[in-house]
């Protein structure tokens, strides 16, 4: 059953952002590296043995440690494109179509994002913006408990819209005899995907971030994964770029008492059912609606095929908290940082200026969360943890770097230099001074 708090007592339990050194480790992920390390290793140190082994041995360790976490032996990484072709075989044409529908809706929304550079030229030259595309990217696809041929779409989409010469995809074997998903394919055929390599966990990011003898070294690494993923993405940033550290998923919906209880008890169910570390949370000023709303939950829940993983949610970090109105409820919200932000109030629109924190808002009863997951057009690769504080959806920006332009001439020396010089010598930096100074004779100044 999802809890109903109070707010003083939801911010000291739900509502409580914890650091990365304050989760517990569950005793079954800790038996877990144990029975495959042969040791009592922290996630930690498990992800560093297997960076530093896919570093130094390439495939063959790449290999090794898939048989010894995924059960899978593999004879190759990459996966054939002949596959591809033959998964079309294996689902069903309205699957297709609506990932069709999907990745031409992502496209259009991604064109429209503005990306361009700038140059401003005047009579003392040149300043501006060049903007080019990553060269290549690796995305990391997770197979876990359930196939996300939508992460596919929504990560390389807008990279390819960006310019990305070099696409490839990462996803671990979901099954026992080591083939993937054929609507993970299909995805990444209709995006566009160069290469697609079947591996996971922490060996598939230490294979994208070194390279081995299989698998292409990239410049940037993105998607969600599970803890060992997200460690890796952490310990391999500077030797490639990362899109973040995805935690668990969350969404926090804010109803009053005109919503309606059905929804939004489906709302936040469908979002406990991702992942058992999943945060569904329900913020209204209505005691009447959070009663309804949890009567509904728990109806509506007994028809679910992962109740398990939604009960495991919802009992772990979800709840219904009572705020005085949807003023506070809007304060709570923009402290906590959701990552999905749903407004299932009377004008929604009315709130929207008061947003200052949350990873993407759904506006009314129309746009409700899942469609973001799916078919609305922005990535659904949000920021989460509460670091919507300061980061950002996925977009084409995260494929983009900005290349400082600097083409002044002599007819701006006479300010620039003697500033310049001044700050170096206060920074008791002489050799910068001296390199300014050197440009004395192509200014007119009397200062040097």
């Amino acid at each position: 059953m999802i809890g109903i708090f109070e707010l003083e007592e939801a911010r000291k339990t739900i509502l409580r952002r914890k650091a990365w050194d304050e989760w517990d480790i569950p005793e079954r992920l800790r038996k877990g590296i144990e029975q495959v390390f042969g040791e009592r290793l922290s996630p930690e140190q498990a992800v560093d043995r297997i960076l530093e082994d896919v570093r130094r041995r390439g495939d063959e360790a790449l290999k090794e440690w898939t048989s010894r976490i995924d059960g899978i032996d593999l004879e190759s990484v990459e996966i054939p494109w002949e596959a591809v072709s033959q998964a079309y075989d294996q689902v069903s044409e309205e699957l297709v179509e609506a990932l069709e529908i999907a990745a031409e809706r992502i496209e259009e929304f991604h064109r429209k994002q503005p990306k361009g550079g700038w140059m401003d030229f005047d009579e003392e030259g040149a300043l501006g913006q060049l903007v080019r595309p990553i060269s290549s990217v690796g995305i990391y696809v997770p197979g876990g408990t359930a196939p996300l041929p939508s992460t596919v779409l929504m990560t390389a989409i807008p990279a390819r819209v960006a310019g990305v010469e070099f696409v490839s995809i990462a996803t671990p074997p979901g099954r026992p005899d080591g083939k993937i998903d054929p609507a993970i394919l299909v995805a990444a055929d209709i995006a566009d995907v160069d290469t697609v390599y079947r591996m996971g966990g922490a060996q598939a990011i230490a294979a994208m971030a070194f390279g081995t003898e299989s698998v292409r070294k990239v410049d940037k690494i993105v998607g969600p994964g599970n803890i060992f993923v997200t460690l890796a993405k952490k310990r391999v940033y500077g030797v490639v770029g990362i899109d973040g550290l995805p935690g668990p998923t969350e969404t926090v919906v804010i109803a009053d008492e005109y919503a309606d209880p059905s929804t939004v008890a489906a709302d936040l169910l469908a979002q406990a059912e991702h992942d058992v570390l999943a945060t569904a949370i329900l913020l209204t000023p209505s005691r009447k609606l959070a009663l309804d709303v949890q009567g509904e939950v728990e109806m509506q829940m007994a028809e679910l095929s992962r109740k398990e993983i939604i009960e495991a949610s919802l009992s772990g970090q979800s709840g219904i908290v009572i705020v005085s109105d949807v003023r506070e409820a809007i304060d709570v919200a923009n402290e906590f940082a959701p990552e999905h932000l749903c407004l299932l109030v009377q004008e929604p629109w009315k709130w929207l200026g008061e947003i200052r924190n949350a990873g993407g808002v759904f506006l009314g009863e129309s746009s409700f969360e899942v469609l973001g997951d799916y078919v609305a057009g922005p990535s659904h690769t949000m920021p989460t943890g509460g670091t919507a504080r300061f980061a950002s959806p996925l977009n084409v920006l995260d494929f983009v770097k900005i290349i400082s332009v600097v083409g002044l001439n002599e007819r701006s020396l006479d300010e620039v230099v003697p500033a310049a010089v001044t700050i170096a010598e206060a920074e008791g930096l002489t050799a910068h001074a001296n390199a300014a100074r050197k440009r004395a004779p192509m200014a007119k100044s009397e200062l040097f």
